[in-house]
């Protein structure tokens, strides 16, 4: 089945659209271009919008999605357009199905989407009477998510009740025939919220149209801009100034961390980065995220300290009248990343703006308009010809993933780090904006409130409550102190669901979860995994070989702790005698000694199968990185170190027989990069036999797991290497590989997986 599948090519195109495409002749267009491009499959409307499936090679679905929003129907517009690539169900016909009026309507909340180009061209025309007017916009774009306090979406459950639209405003919101026509959120100059310059104590320094070019001075000048937005405030400076850039990281503590750049236009970007084809789709679609582009060597416009030590860039466009107002005004790209200190919540109101970013923004350009929830960008790249969602917020929350049958209301709570909650109504899961890090109280603080939120917004009272299996997770400690039966889940296991649940994959498969922590059942800290997946639960196949952290945590942070623990486990104390090696060489004698005490005696270590730390201690081998300023830095760098070399050798990894399965064992693979090291192979080369060394541990499991389907999850799958070279040589060896598309495959998708597996538990609990 794995070689016809392979053989075959044909992939399901499963997309939901959503906008002003129902009336406007949407469905015909579409059964015209695919029936004429010799797709099969179906399209209909229904209470999300219209629904359509289509089937054929890769390459004719990629012209299929570009010429869809390229040759829409002229009355229609694409307020949103969520796709996956699925496997074939082998439609014979295209045809248009009878509409789908099942579900709530009032269930569905659209995202906050980038301003349409018809009010764009108002907000330029100097004969409008919207010409600069910064909160522009109309039934098919605006804010939605971080204005709704409550269904039906009305403009009294919005903050924009508070805002008295004049007569011009009024007769477009009641003209069936105007694009206004029940804009929620319809304002003018005249009846509209406005924007205010403020210094840093809150005296106001200029308003309405004198406030944005004096806000856009002082971005020249070299000064921090607070900028609130949509759903929040950006942090803004001169991209190209280096001494702006390098004084925002200090302030913000975000010292090496990569920081999203917005450029005036596509043109503008094509200048600093080579954009594909389909990253221009990504840009310019009305969802606006950020997205990873490769930087072109030798570009010179923007400072390297925006995104040091590596070659890529978060690129955004202008996506909000403001934005689009303030670029035109500059003229060149601006550093815009979140308005927050590292590990806090974004801002989202201006008194809390002026507390929480005292000391930092020099200058604020503030709006009265109120947001209710913080919703940050959302950052999305290309991989293995998809796109892959690794922050989701603005654009894509609260849009469900939809399931095939319904399940009970269950709230999930997510994970410690990059957390969301997700909770189920029917047969939709909803999952939440990004809400970050728990690191911090007013990051627990916004956990609270979207948990309230959330069931407030679906007026849901989830008999359910499912959690991480960690005990300490604050996160955890939430769902245990709520009065309803709480399901514990283990941690890649809800990896694993998360990404069956958005492929619509149905068991038995094999899950491959890798990431840096999570609890397992044995109390040890897992993260090499290989899931059997079943009907009923999961049975653990595989892992990584076990290896010590001296520290514990601390170890998350200094790679050479891992690299330290693993060659304390091949060599015993004799590691000592090794200080050519770069990790050992990084320790003082003391400090080593320390370690080694630690190690002798399991004291303050941890024992761990995690793939994340192997990237770790490999990256600290190479001299690549010993210690990380932030989550993930030493992989992301070990990744970076490949360049342009191509080569298939690997390493060796020996699987050895255990009691419960498989245990990969990494001890062969170390020797050979000590090897390596000693004969002074470049880091490059060891970083590619290195990965092509765990995409081979992969298929050797895969090949002796007598399992066809082979899920991909975690987040070291936010590696681009990784995760195509695993796919390519899964595919070569007859395997149906699936990954993670809509959904982060990091800890931000745990909650739809936690949400699959207490449906299971519950059901099982039940029969």
């Amino acid at each position: 089945m794995g070689e016809k599948y392979e053989k075959n090519g044909r992939r399901r195109l499963s997309a939901t659209i959503f906008g002003a495409v129902q009336g406007v002749g949407f469905r015909p267009f579409v059964y015209r271009l695919a029936t004429g491009m010799g797709l099969t499959g179906w399209v209909n409307n229904s209470n999300l919008g219209v629904l359509v499936e289509v089937e054929g090679e890769q390459p004719h679905l990629e012209e299929f999605l570009l010429r869809l929003e390229r040759e829409k129907p002229p009355r229609s517009f694409i307020q949103g357009l969520q796709y996956s690539y699925l496997d074939p169900v082998n439609y014979e016909s295209f045809e248009i199905r009878p509409s789908d009026h099942s579900g709530v309507k009032s269930a569905l909340v659209l995202p906050d989407i980038a301003v349409c180009p018809d009010c764009l061209k108002e907000i330029f025309d100097p004969a409008d009477r919207r010409y600069l007017y910064p909160f522009t916009n109309c039934t098919n774009c605006g804010p939605r998510h971080s204005i709704i306090r409550a269904l039906p979406y009305d403009r009294s459950n919005t903050t924009m009740n508070s805002f008295v639209m004049c007569e011009e405003c009024r007769n477009e919101y009641e003209n069936p025939l105007d694009r206004r026509f029940h804009a929620q959120p319809n304002a003018c100059p005249v009846c509209g919220p406005h924007l205010e310059l403020w210094d840093p104590k809150g005296n106001k320094l200029a308003e309405r149209n004198d406030a944005l070019p004096a806000a856009a001075a002082d971005i020249v000048e070299g000064k921090i801009l607070a900028v609130k937005g949509i759903g929040g405030y950006h942090l803004m400076v001169d991209a190209r100034n280096d001494a702006a850039v390098e004084r925002l990281r200090q302030l913000k503590r975000r010292e090496e961390k990569p920081l999203a750049v917005m450029y005036p236009s596509l043109d503008s970007a094509r200048q600093d980065c080579r954009i594909s084809e389909m990253e221009c789709r990504l840009l310019l679609c009305p969802e606006s995220p950020i997205v990873l582009v490769e930087k072109l060597s030798g570009q010179n416009t923007i400072s390297n300290l925006a995104a040091p030590n590596n070659p890529y860039l978060g690129l955004m466009l202008p996506y909000a009248p403001l934005h689009h107002l303030l670029l035109r005004e500059l003229g060149f790209p601006v550093v815009a990343t979140s308005g927050n200190i590292s590990d806090e919540p974004i801002c989202i109101d201006n008194n809390e703006a002026l507390d929480r970013l005292q000391g930092i923004a020099d200058f604020f350009l503030v709006h009265n308009r109120p947001i209710v929830r913080p919703i940050d960008d959302s950052v999305v790249r290309f991989m293995a010809g998809r796109q892959q969602v690794i922050r989701r917020a603005r654009g894509f929350a609260p849009l469900p993933i939809r399931l095939k049958a319904k399940i009970p209301p269950i709230l999930a709570v997510g994970g410690h780090l990059k957390n969301s909650l997700a909770i189920a109504v029917g047969s939709n899961v909803f999952i939440s904006q990004h809400i970050g890090d728990l690191e911090t109280e007013p990051a627990y603080d916004s956990f609270k409130r979207t948990a309230r939120d959330m069931q407030n917004l679906y007026e849901i009272k989830p008999e359910i409550i499912a959690c991480d299996l960690h005990p300490d997770y604050i996160s955890s400690r939430f769902a245990h102190a709520i009065d309803r039966p709480v399901f514990s889940i283990q941690h890649h296991y809800a990896h694993i669901l998360s990404a069956m649940a958005e492929n619509e994959l149905a068991p038995p498969a094999l899950g491959v979860a890798w990431d840096g922590t999570g609890y397992g059942p044995d109390k040890t800290i897992w993260g090499g995994e290989f899931l059997k997946i079943t009907d009923s639960g999961f049975e653990r196949t595989a892992h990584f070989r076990y290896f010590p952290l001296p520290g514990g945590e601390t170890a998350v942070k200094e790679p050479r702790r891992s690299a330290i623990g693993i060659l304390y486990e091949i060599f015993g104390r004799d590691l000592l005698s090794m200080r050519h090696l770069a990790p050992v060489a990084s320790f003082s004698p003391h400090e080593l000694e320390t370690l080694l005490l630690m190690l002798d005696k399991s004291l303050n270590t941890q024992y761990t199968s995690s793939a994340g730390r192997l990237f770790d201690a490999v990256a600290s081998l190479t001299g690549i990185r010993q210690q990380t300023r932030f989550e993930g830095q030493a992989a992301m760098e070990l990744e970076f170190a490949l360049s342009d070399i191509k080569t298939d050798e690997a390493y060796t990894c020996v699987i050895d027989n255990t009691d419960i399965g498989f245990s990969i064992n990494w001890e062969t693979m170390v020797k050979e990069i000590i090897e390596d090291l000693n004969s002074h192979t470049a880091s490059g080369i060891i970083s590619a036999k290195f990965h092509n060394a765990m995409a081979e541990v992969i298929v050797d499991i895969s090949n002796r797991s007598g399992q066809e389907k082979i899920v991909l999850s975690g987040g070291c799958f936010q590696n681009k290497y990784l995760t195509e070279r695993t796919i390519k040589r899964l595919k070569e060896n007859g395997f149906q590989p699936y990954w993670q598309q809509r959904v982060p495959p990091n800890d931000g998708g745990l909650s739809l997986g936690q949400i699959m597996a207490a449906a299971i538990m519950n059901e099982k609990e039940r029969s």
